[in-house]
């Protein structure tokens, strides 16, 4: 190696370009080691000099020379102090104290869901899972939340307020563990969002509602299936509810296409006889309603919109209505004709449902409910004015000074209001033990109304709210009783309220070139569908009242619907 290397003549200096810049000058020491700006690290590293204690931030206060709990440095991602609570420092308490929630177990699920949404998400108890699974680390979130949308969708598409439709996505969600998830229920659209924890992503779904079908008998099914998955008795796996969910959605419809064309003329019969109708009156009221429910049934199995099929099934009532006056008959009512048809198409049902959820807060869904009852309102109000305009034309002596109803036959007015109750609930598809107590509860509201409107001379709009309320309270109470939906029990019972007699009478009055009376009629009419809402709502508000409903603990209120003050 020696004699390979050259003498002093033989060395020859580098180049610039065969050295690099950054290298040390000859005659200068290599340092030991780089500087440290030469090495970048992490900044959520630990400097040079700083030891992390090992017993944790408990017992980082008392370390070498009394260093202060701050002159510890960790990592962003390590747990806080007060990650442990039973090492957690005093936190600030305001002076009137945290409440403790507590879910009375005794109370409907309904109301315990209930109470969980109009309370703030900080303030809700965490959940706890009532149905067990196999797999230890619990149920896959998407299946939940799938069953969960499917649930809620049968619900809102048979007619369920937005609040008792998130009530039952909430319930079901915590009963099978899943925390901090939030349900929202728009007309058409329901979406639930669920975040395992702040630092997860949150997974959310959703399903759009596009047919709509009255029956009363799956609405109760559902009930039943989301009052077993949060009972703590009952075990339904995530297989055994999707199982009883699709029995649900296979089962047929209680009673036949016939049975529901003879209840709408049983209908249309007993509200006629309401109205000071007789035999004869009955029997054609019956024979239109039914007419008109056949061509409203032919409508929709061509695929027509609702819109037509109401202003189609309008048509023959107010033709029989009219050919009876051109027989020139003084014994026969044909305004009371017309108004029972107008009794079998009045939409109660979606009219009680959006004012409900107008003044439970959900203003959207109320006004699309609220719009839709607008269009079938149109739709009916099409279809009987063409047919009082021909009879017009025609000759027909309509006479809209005609005042209805006797005062001299209340029984049989209690009897038909009965009977139109029961056809109304046949209508519905509502499970047949509920038919005698919706009957019954008919027959109270009209025994109210006519002793305030008739024999006590109040205005028959108080009258009616007051009659609604009634109604409303007893559903309450019937549904609590059975541990179902309200709904069964209130919107057939509404139905010898609906002012079908204000609304004849101002469509006659459109129709005769009389708008001044016509608008004044039916601004009644829109009054009393409201009055009849909003006592239904204030029913059911007052009958909780009542009832042990699950809060804070030492007495705390009820929470409302919303926590604003309007501004």
């Amino acid at each position: 190696m020696v004699a390979e290397s050259g003498g002093p003549e033989d060395q020859k200096p580098q180049s610039d370009e065969a050295r690099s810049a950054f290298a040390p000058p000859p005659g200068t020491s290599h340092p030991a080691s780089p500087p440290e700006e030469d090495h970048p690290t992490s900044e959520f590293a630990l400097p040079s000099g700083v030891h992390q204690d090992p017993g944790g931030p408990a017992s980082s206060g008392g370390g070498h020379g009394g260093a202060s709990h701050s002159d510890t440095l960790s990592s962003a991602f390590t747990p806080p102090s007060t990650y442990r609570a039973q090492q957690s420092p005093p936190a600030f308490t305001p002076a009137q104290g945290i409440p403790m929630v507590r879910l009375t177990k005794e109370a409907p699920w309904q109301d315990r869901m209930r109470t969980m949404l109009r309370m703030p998400v900080t303030e809700r108890p965490a959940a706890e899972t009532i149905q067990r699974t196999d797999d230890e680390t619990g149920p896959a979130v998407p299946r939940v939340l799938d069953l969960t949308l499917r649930i809620g969708e049968l619900l809102l598409a048979g007619g369920e307020g937005a609040e008792d439709v998130e009530a039952a996505m909430f319930a079901v969600t915590r009963s099978y563990g899943l925390d901090r998830s939030e349900p929202t229920v728009t007309f058409t659209l329901l979406s639930i969002s669920h975040q395992p924890s702040l630092v997860d992503d949150p997974v959310t779904a959703s399903r759009t509602v596009r047919r709509r079908g009255t029956d009363y008998t799956r609405l109760a099914a559902v009930f039943r299936l989301v009052d077993d998955i949060t009972s703590e008795e009952v075990d339904v796996s995530l297989e055994e509810a999707y199982r009883r969910l699709a029995e649900i959605r296979r089962n047929r419809h209680p009673y036949p296409g016939w049975v529901l064309t003879a209840a709408a003329g049983l209908l249309a019969g007993s509200a006629s006889v309401l109205v000071g109708g007789g035999v004869l009156v009955f029997i054609v009221a019956a024979a239109g309603a039914m007419l008109g429910d056949r061509l409203a049934w032919l409508c929709a199995g061509r695929g027509l919109p609702e819109f037509y099929q109401f202003t189609v099934a309008a048509m023959p009532p107010a033709a029989m209505g009219v050919a009876l006056t051109l027989t020139h008959s003084t014994d026969i009512r044909p305004s009371a004709v017309i108004t029972g048809g107008l009794f079998a198409l009045l939409p109660g049902r979606a009219l009680v449902a959006g004012v409900q959820d107008g003044l439970t807060g959900y203003y959207i869904t109320a006004s699309a409910r609220l719009l839709e009852v607008m269009y079938f309102f149109i739709g009916i109000v099409a279809g009987v004015l063409i047919i009082l305009y021909l009879g017009v034309q025609l000759g027909a002596q309509l006479n809209p000074e005609a005042q209805f109803v006797p005062n001299d036959r209340p029984v049989l007015q209690i009897l038909a209001s009965m009977a139109l109750s029961l056809a109304f609930a046949v209508l519905l598809q509502q499970e047949r033990s509920t038919v005698l107590a919706v009957t019954l509860n008919g027959g109270v509201a009209w025994i109210v109304f006519g002793a305030m409107a008739r024999t006590g001379d109040i205005s028959p709009v108080a009258a009616t709210a007051v009659a609604a309320g009634l109604v409303g309270l007893f559903g309450q109470l019937f549904s609590r009783y059975r541990y179902t939906s309200s709904l069964p029990f209130i919107t057939a019972a509404i139905g010898p309220l609906l002012p079908g007699s204000a609304t004849y009478f101002g469509l006659l009055g459109v129709a005769q070139n009389d708008v001044t009376r016509g608008l004044t009629s039916l601004s009644t009419a829109v009054a009393t569908a409201l009055a009849i809402a909003i006592g239904v709502n204030l029913g059911s508000e007052i009958s909780r009242l009542f009832m042990r409903v699950p809060g804070a603990v030492g007495g705390a209120s009820r929470r409302a619907a919303k926590r604003t003050r309007g501004f």
